[in-house]
């Protein structure tokens, strides 16, 4: 009986041993963040800025890794089959969300297969136009892409972008015609945009905000459901006449399905704190960003807005017909 007792006492003492070793020993090597997409654009330039600010709370190196293509799959697909442990993480924004409704049947599951861990902010869209385009607002273009004129044709940061699927939404909320030319990239869509290539942009209000402040394109609209304070003078697609339409680009970070709460709590709580810091909001404000406040950066909100968005952009591919593969 005594020894059953000290059995039953020792394995207790164990379980809670167990119980904080993951968290209190969290991370035991360094960490790395992939990136779904090239070096220098921004969710790459994101990633970086986190980095430095989880190294220090965490006190391991913490790396940036870029694995482009696909728009995002080849990098998620890595993530998604790492070890559940909070070593690997995801860099992503909302193409994660639009590319299971444009390509065909993906290795990994982005529904099932990761868990949120913090949404840093949103980036919006803007419609750009040279400034000698006869477009001067939304509803001229609207105008001039009504049938039976042709279609529109505008510059995306590449097909399956927010920027290409704010495009093709138009079609859904306005009686218009639009056709994408894709580009690998926003700035190689600005520079088709700048040179009249292109008669129209849609790419993100970061990204055209210095080309917009030098008067060297002017804005049509912004995809956001409020406008942003970068371009607080550039009205929304929805207070021009199409109300409920909104595309606000996320950016944020996942981690593999399994990955222990506890440990996605602190990662989450690391970055809530080292985003306090007012330099760095005013950098990433900069950069284009909205910040996410108070409960809006919870693992749980950000897993919500993720599943909401798989199954909005899953609905809205599929009546656009929309396939990539």
């Amino acid at each position: 009986m005594l020894r059953r007792l000290f059995l039953h006492a020792a394995l207790a003492v164990a379980g809670v041993g167990v119980a904080h070793a993951g968290p209190a020993d969290y991370p035991t090597r360094p960490v790395t963040i992939v990136v779904t997409f090239a070096p220098g654009g921004g969710t790459d330039l994101l990633a970086r800025k986190l980095a430095p600010v989880l190294q220090q709370a965490l006190g391991q190196p913490v790396v940036v890794e870029n694995r482009p293509g696909a728009s995002g799959n080849i990098g998620a697909s890595h993530v998604a089959k790492a070890a559940p442990d909070g070593h690997t993480l995801l860099m992503a924004n909302s193409s994660f969300a639009i590319n299971p409704g444009v390509y065909g049947p993906l290795d990994f599951s982005p529904a099932r297969d990761f868990t949120a861990v913090f949404n840093v902010g949103f980036v919006p869209s803007v419609l750009v136009v040279p400034p000698a385009s006869p477009l001067r607002s939304l509803a001229d273009l609207l105008q001039a892409a009504r049938p039976p004129a042709a279609p529109a044709l505008f510059a995306s940061c590449g097909a399956g972008t927010p920027q290409h699927l704010a495009g093709e939404m138009l079609q859904l909320a306005a009686p218009v015609r639009m056709a994408q030319v894709p580009y690998k990239g926003c700035g190689p869509a600005l520079t088709d945009v700048l040179s009249g290539q292109v008669g129209l942009g849609i790419v993100t209000a970061s990204s055209a905000a210095p080309l917009l402040a030098a008067g060297k394109l002017r804005a049509l609209a912004v995809t956001s459901p409020q406008r942003t304070a970068q371009l607080p003078g550039v009205p929304t697609v929805a207070e021009q006449g199409l109300a409920g339409y909104e595309l606000d680009q996320w950016h944020g970070l996942l981690a593999p399905a399994g990955t222990p709460a506890a440990v996605v709590q602190r990662l989450n709580e690391v970055l809530v704190q080292g985003l306090a810091d007012p330099g760095l909001q005013a950098q990433l404000r900069g950069l284009g960003y909205t910040l996410t406040q108070g409960d809006q950066g919870t693992p749980q909100a950000f897993g919500a807005l993720v599943a909401r968005d798989l199954r909005r952009f899953g609905t809205v591919t599929a009546q656009l017909g929309l396939r990539l593969d």
